[in-house]
Parts: structure tokens; sequence; C-alpha cells
């Protein structure tokens, strides 16, 4: 007999949740979509960013999680605004921005490789030591983004679509390539299944490890500057960002034991958590009763999704098979 249901993806649920989080939208406004979908298109490219960096990290093995990229987002913004008004160069501006994550990634790489300090920690030091720089810049501070960012962040395509949201696609793109087709990616998907059994087969996972987190913080810290030419420089502006950085790749589908990623995942849980944002303010829920309500539909999509973290538990590959995949891939590498 021929089943009937057929279990979807977990990142088809985040797009399901969009849609209808838009509908409801536009019920409760009675207005067209297409200021509210090129709305959300205008801010999802930032927590995009900020996201596919958490789901690298995240997809390199149980218990990686960068906690930084909060500070790091805010931090970004004052620096590359300084860096502006000293070099007047955009490109040195943004080179800045993303060296505050960059140096933030590695000393928390050198915590959590050479110290063995676990990364919730490792990265959470990083994070506060962040933002008391954020804290001493932001006194006092007067100043704004170049023009010409300022320009990019807000430019539009056809149909009033932003540039920077195509921008952020072909990154994505570009990236699940990576993950999907190159040697690196399947490394990194290796480790992430089983640390041990990867460095047995020689992949070096502590390697890969260490590239996710500065990925990561290279794309919080630019993610950071761009917003902050979107808005304007603030203490607080990457506050929400933690959260929903891990809320979007697991509602994405990426796997918090580690192993599989989903970049079209984390578009889908972006546009989610922003139209879902504006909902909530049209209607009045406070900060606090946003939050609990993100992690409830979190806990929810695990549960319905059928190839979730429960049934990764119920498959759960052995130390044995996660070994000869290894060498597999050890042998394509060399080959």
């Amino acid at each position: 007999m021929k089943k009937i249901f057929v279990p979807l993806p977990t990142w088809a649920y985040s797009y399901i949740f969009s849609v209808l989080i838009l509908i409801l939208t536009l019920v409760v406004t009675g207005r067209g979509g297409g200021s509210t979908i090129n709305s959300a298109l205008s801010l999802a490219p930032y927590l995009v960013l900020v996201g596919m960096g958490q789901m690298l990290v995240i997809t390199s093995g149980p218990g990686n999680i960068d906690l930084s990229v909060a500070s790091v987002f805010s931090l970004a913004g004052y620096v590359s605004i300084v860096a502006y008004q000293k070099t007047s160069s955009v490109p040195l501006s943004l080179t800045a921005a993303a060296l505050v994550g960059v140096i933030t990634a590695i000393f928390s790489v050198i915590m959590i490789n050479a110290l063995k300090i676990p990364p919730i920690i490792a990265t959470l030091a990083s994070g506060l030591i962040i933002t008391s720089f954020t804290l001493t810049m932001a006194n006092g501070f007067s100043g704004s983004s170049a023009p010409a960012i300022k320009q990019f962040v807000h430019l539009k395509a056809p149909l009033g679509i932003p540039v920077f949201a195509i921008t952020v696609l072909v990154i994505s793109i570009a990236l699940a390539f990576v993950l999907n087709r190159s040697v690196w990616g399947r490394r990194l998907s290796a480790s992430g299944q089983a640390f041990d059994a990867a460095s047995f087969a020689g992949l070096r996972p502590a390697r890969a490890i260490a590239v996710t987190y500065i990925i990561s913080g290279l794309l919080a810290g630019l993610s950071g500057a761009l917003l902050t030419a979107y808005i304007a420089p603030s203490p607080d502006l990457g506050s929400s960002y933690l959260l929903d950085s891990i809320a979007v790749v697991i509602i994405g589908g990426t796997l918090m034991t580690g192993g599989r990623a989903s970049v079209l995942g984390v578009w889908g849980g972006s546009l989610f958590f922003i139209l879902l944002n504006g909902l909530l303010n049209l209607i009045g829920w406070s900060t606090a009763g946003q939050n609990t309500l993100k992690g409830l539909l979190v806990l929810a999509v695990l549960f319905l999704a059928g190839d979730g973290v429960l049934a990764k538990m119920k498959s759960k590959k052995t130390p044995k098979q996660v070994q000869l995949a290894a060498e597999n891939e050890k042998s394509e590498a060399s080959a």
C-alpha cells in the first residue's frame, strides 16, 4: 500500500509558516502584499548573512555555536564608520568591519581548540569583551556610514526588490555549492557527524571548525556595517540577532547535532522571522512575548519535521559508518 503522506523536508516548514504569517499580515493591515514582501526582503538579508555563518558553526559538530555574533554585529557598525572617517575609503570601511568579526573569531577558536574551553563559554566571553569596546565607542559617538554604502543598501531593482537581497542570494547560492559540491563541504559534514572518526580518517576537523567560526565572524561584521548604514549605529543593534540567528538555522533544517546544513532553510527561516516580527509589532506584542513565541515555534518545527532532530536521534549513524564515510571523503580528496 502506497503512503498517502510524504514527510516534508525540514526547510519547507519555514516557507509554509512564512506564507501563513504573510496572509495574517494582509488580513490585519488590509493592504496588498507587495509592500510587505519588499519590506521583508529589505531586512531579511542581514539576518541571512549572520544566519549562514551560524549555520556553518552549528554544522561543524555538537556543541558548536557562536554567541559572539550579536556583539560583533554592533561593534562592526561603529568601526566601519570610524574607518571611513579616517580613510574616506568604502572598501577599507567594510574591511575594518569584517576584521572585527575575524579577530573575535580567532580569539574564540584559540580558546576552543587550544584551551579546550566549550564553545558556548568561549564565544560568550568573546562577546562580552567586544561589548565593552562597543559601549566605550558609543559614548559620545557621532558620525554616519559612507554615502555609497547607504545608497547600496537602499538601492532597488525592478519590482522594488532590494539589490542587497539579490547580492546576498548570489552569496547564498555560492555557499550552497561549496557545501554540497566541494571537498571542504563534505569534510565539514563528516566532521559534524563524528569528530573523532573524522580525526582518525585524517580530515582535520579542528581546522574545519576554525574556518566556520572565522566565516561566521566575518559575515556578522559585514552585516553589522551594512545594517548600520541602513538604520543607524547603536550598542543594541545586534541584540536581536543572537537568538534569531540560531532560530532561523534550526527552523531552516540545519541539525543542531551537526553534519547537515541548509542554506535554503536559512532564507526561509529569516523571511519567517522578519514577517513574524512585523506582524507581532502591528498587534502590539512585547519583546518578551515575541521571544517566547519564537522559542515555541522552533520547538514546533522540530517536532513537525519528519527529518528533524527526533528523526536524527532515531537514525543516528554508528561511529563505524561515519568513519567509513570519512575515509571515502579522504580518498576522493586525494584522487
